[in-house]
């Protein structure tokens, strides 16, 4: 991969999108993990990380089939769209809730009691599942939006996110966490990076007005 100062530019945006989503991945495995004994939470979660790591590495696979069809850049920037309201409903009710996910993982107290039950455990593992396939492909969208024909970046960007899903997730969560205008501040970055996107999208298409 040659390097020039557009492509330095398009691996820093990659590398703060991965940051990005990889926290908000996180956070929402720590919001649906959060009311189950201290014990069944840290197992929860591991598992959590564990998928989302993995569905990354599935859709890694599949997006690069998904840039050779015609009108993709469109397609994406719709969903990225969507992925923008979504990540901002979400910063609201994260707000409220995250700081008591971070203090009960850390003191080790548990909001709902000691007695949670098997089927709790496995309800909490079926919404980590169904955010970890959706927002592993909000993460592939967003990373080839600025990939776009670049292959060896898109490689690159969805190599790192796995790696931040597996090793630094928890870390991120907690940045995220402290430093909560970085969570708005990525929101405005994806909101920008999904106006590109349907710009170019139109553009492909001839669907510009002029």
């Amino acid at each position: 991969m040659q390097f020039d100062l557009t492509t330095v530019a398009d691996v820093l945006q990659i590398i703060f999108a991965d940051i990005i989503l990889s926290g908000d991945n996180a956070l929402v495995i720590g919001m649906a993990a959060a009311g189950l004994a201290a014990d069944q939470r840290k197992k929860a979660i591991a598992i959590g990380m564990v998928m989302a790591a993995g569905m990354r590495i599935l859709f890694a696979i599949i997006a690069t089939y998904l840039l050779a069809i015609k009108g993709i850049l469109l397609i994406g920037g719709l969903l990225l769209s969507w992925v923008c309201w979504r990540f901002y409903l979400d910063l609201k009710a994260f707000n409220q809730a995250s700081v008591d996910i971070i203090q009960s993982s850390e003191t080790g107290a548990v909001s709902g009691g000691e007695g949670k039950s098997e089927k709790s455990f496995w309800r909490a593992l079926t919404t980590i599942l169904v955010a970890d396939i959706s927002m592993s492909i909000d993460n592939i969208v967003a990373v080839a939006a600025i990939a776009r024909d670049n292959t060896q970046l898109l490689i690159f960007g969805l190599a790192l996110a796995i790696a931040f899903m597996a090793f630094f997730a928890s870390l991120i969560m907690r940045v995220m966490v402290r430093y909560r205008w970085l969570s708005y501040f990525g929101l405005l970055f994806l909101v920008y990076l999904a106006a590109a996107m349907l710009y170019d999208g139109l553009a492909e298409l001839n669907l510009l007005l002029t």
